[in-house]
């Protein structure tokens, strides 16, 4: 049976109940809609890391380092003060699992300080409510898609045995999915805002120069409408990336963590 060329979405697990699914498959809908599954699945991953993490210190975390200023949050972000407050939320006595999950939550502390000075979330907002069937009856997360040669399929059944970590490694997996589709569909020139950046990492003397060249930056030479304020998030990830902070939870930790954690 041929599969038709699509994009579809759909979360079930208590509250959250939501199926979309895009099948008018031009670059610029494909963009869009995959900027929406990246804001869903990332508003919902603080959630599943309760059972590791207390994501209420860390919001209050968050709110105790917000500035004004984007260069002395993100210096504040990097402190060692910072590292050492975030450990002590993490509920793991194990050193080298500890570290995983704090790099971790590294990204939703960004993710939380940031939010309401600078762009982490792309525009358009989450996906919601139900338009289409669920491919599952039992509590679930999918996300599948087929365009041409890109084929992925992305999915968890969830029951009383699942960790709730493990929703949490799912959604992170989508986001960086999305995260890498999302220019080649909406025409972001990347590595035009690289450049713009410096090729070294850099050092804590370094992040206001920094912060600045992505303030400055002229997202407008690196995308057209309607996706300059996308353009911005990923300069503001390229920017972070330059100074050690990570804008998106790696999925890879929370998977190595499950698989020693056993």
């Amino acid at each position: 049976m041929r599969v038709e060329d699509h994009i579809a979405f759909t979360a079930r697990h208590l509250e959250w109940e939501v199926a979309k699914r895009l099948t008018e498959m031009d670059d610029e809908r494909i963009a869009l809609f995959l900027s929406a599954v990246s804001n869903s699945v990332n508003g919902r991953i603080p959630f599943y890391f309760g059972e590791i993490l207390n994501v209420d210190g860390l919001i209050s975390l968050a709110n105790e380092l917000r500035r004004e200023s984007l260069t002395e949050t993100v210096a504040l972000l990097k402190s060692p003060g910072t590292a050492r407050k975030l450990g002590a939320l993490v509920g793991e006595k194990d050193k080298k699992l500890k570290k995983l999950i704090v790099d971790a939550a590294k990204a939703l502390l960004v993710r939380e300080t940031l939010r309401e000075i600078a762009p982490v979330d792309y525009p358009g907002g989450s996906l919601k409510g139900v338009d289409t069937e669920f491919p599952f009856s039992e509590p679930h997360v999918n996300f599948t898609a087929k365009h041409r040669r890109w084929i992925v399929v992305k999915r968890l059944i969830i029951d009383e045995k699942t960790p709730m970590l493990d929703v949490a490694r799912l959604l992170a997996s989508i986001n960086e999915t999305t995260s890498l589709k999302i220019p080649a569909y909406a025409g972001i020139d990347i590595e035009g805002i690289e450049s713009e950046f410096p090729s070294k990492k850099a050092k804590k003397e370094d992040i206001p120069k920094v912060i600045e060249a992505y303030e400055t930056l002229e997202v407008e030479a690196f995308a057209q409408k309607p996706f300059i304020e996308h353009a911005r998030v990923f300069a503001l990830r390229t920017a972070l990336g330059k100074v050690g902070l990570p804008l998106d939870v790696p999925s890879k930790n929370l998977e190595k963590y499950l698989e020693k954690k056993g």
